[in-house]
């Protein structure tokens, strides 16, 4: 199935896996690219060593393109993007947008850049900096989302630019691969879907957890890092919810001194990444710390298997999912199921 995307990419099937922190590592990214799409590793969640053996794991399991999620605030990025650029990886995805000019180095060394963007004046600012292609992800995404579905999303951001525009947020099956690709758009981009399969190193008790939901079994809560965060309800994110800010500040700090301890990062590495993000967005104080909580709440789920402890980001798609299928197995079906609508659709 050719499209903008897979052209761009060099990949078989406009399929992207997410870079979801804790969950997007060698094993599924490899599963990815093997099947035909693009597999993006996490790297937000690692140290710079853990990526660069990452980045060699993926390479060892595969020929393939495949893409690295790149936090553009970190303190050590632009090393990062160096080392993007000695391993020749194909894709540079971001979650918050690069700068310019990292923009115009990592593509001045033939690797392209595909920031994921909530709106469509987002998507013209990134294009116009030079991306290759975005990542339109709507209110049903999980993780980080706004408030406007993908369905009115996805068109306004097409209106905007003329770069190759991947949809994300509520896809999970050939028809949304149909429907985005009549859309307009190059491809879909999938987070839980991927989550949810065999090659997922997320503990299958946790995995069971997910296809338990039904269409109301997420929420979108401020009380994980200040910010929106699509997750699974549970009695924790219930607990958060009702916390007052003394306790939610409280358990920051703390969360914040074990993300310190794992990641290696000084406290003044910590301080001077929050000045970053105050000084980059609109974020108040409180946020910045609470921004500490997502790392390790989410591995204490995703990882661990603590659902006392841990937070489950998820999509609302969720609620439609019920099996553990090989990521191989899942690429081919939806392929074979889009190709099959698009075909009787032109026939008509």
């Amino acid at each position: 199935m050719k499209t903008a995307l897979t052209e761009l990419a060099g990949i078989r099937h406009p399929i992207v896996q997410t870079g979801m922190g804790w969950v997007a590592g060698p094993r599924l990214v490899s599963a990815t690219a093997e099947a035909g799409g693009l597999g993006i590793l996490a790297s937000a969640t690692m140290t710079y060593d853990e990526l660069a053996a990452a980045i060699k794991e993926v390479k060892s399991r595969t020929s393939r393109p495949f893409g690295v999620n790149l936090r553009a605030d970190a303190e050590d990025a632009a090393r990062r993007v160096d080392l993007l650029i000695t391993e020749e990886v194909r894709v540079a995805s971001f979650a918050l947008a690069p700068k310019k000019g990292m923009i115009a180095r990592l593509k001045d060394n033939g690797v392209l850049v595909v920031p994921s963007v909530g709106a469509a004046r987002h998507a013209e600012k990134v294009a116009g900096w030079g991306a290759d292609a975005v990542i339109v992800q709507g209110g049903e995404g999980g993780g980080h989302t706004g408030g406007v579905a993908t369905t009115l999303l996805l068109p306004s951001v097409l209106d905007a630019v003329d770069i190759p525009v991947v949809a994300a947020g509520g896809f999970f099956d050939g028809r949304g691969l149909a429907a985005a690709l009549a859309y307009g758009a190059a491809g879909v981009a999938m987070g839980t879907r991927f989550l949810l399969t065999k090659e997922s190193t997320v503990p299958e008790e946790i995995k069971q957890a997910y296809l338990t939901r039904d269409l109301n079994g997420t929420v979108v809560t401020r009380k994980v890092d200040g910010m929106p965060h699509r997750v699974l309800r549970t009695e924790l994110v219930d607990a958060l919810e009702s916390a007052g800010p003394v306790r939610g500040l409280a358990r920051a700090v703390r969360n914040a001194a074990k993300f310190r301890k794992l990641s290696g990062l000084s406290w003044r590495s910590l301080a001077t990444e929050g000045l970053r993000m105050k000084r980059g967005g609109d974020r108040t104080w409180s946020q910045v710390l609470m921004a500490a909580n997502t790392p390790m709440l989410l591995r204490a789920g995703l990882v661990e298997g603590d659902r006392s402890a841990g937070v489950l980001a998820s999509g609302q798609v969720v609620g439609l999912l019920d099996d553990l299928p090989a990521v191989g197995e899942l690429i081919e079906t939806i392929v074979a199921d889009a190709t099959g609508i698009l075909r009787r659709l032109g026939s008509g």
